[in-house]
């Protein structure tokens, strides 16, 4: 798989973020949202930061189940319950992100929900992936 990050010098320099990812393959792995359950299904973490981090490890260990890998991340969409508290937690989101996924960063998206089906969840991911 060859992906192709664009961040044209006309739009706001992205942070953590791909504008768009043009991806070349030939399989595509489409992740379901993933929230911080734990093996036994109960929502681990009490903070943002802890459930993100559970919820990402979760989506990229589907993701290596299918045969993947972080770089082969080509949209990511974050479900949260609430944004300011996701804002206020960028930097330390981000760190974990890059600890677990690198930072060939995919497009992605900050969307907020009135809650998720798990009702201690903070926050999900979802996305696909293009694999070779």
């Amino acid at each position: 798989m060859t992906a192709e990050r664009v961040n044209p010098p006309e739009l706001s320099p992205p942070a953590g973020f791909s504008h768009a990812v043009v991806a070349t393959g030939s399989r595509l792995v489409f992740l379901a949202g993933q929230t911080a359950l734990d093996a036994d299904g109960k929502v681990v973490g009490d903070t943002l930061p802890e459930q993100f981090t559970r919820a990402l490890d979760n989506l990229l260990t589907a993701l290596r189940a299918a045969g993947g890998t972080p770089a082969d991340l080509a949209r990511v969409t974050v479900y949260a319950t609430d944004v300011a508290d996701y804002r206020a937690h960028a930097r330390e989101v981000g760190r974990r992100w890059r600890e677990l996924a690198g930072r060939d960063y995919p497009a992605m998206a900050v969307v907020q929900v009135v809650r998720l089906w798990d009702e201690r969840a903070l926050v999900e991911l979802d996305g696909f992936a293009l694999l070779p």
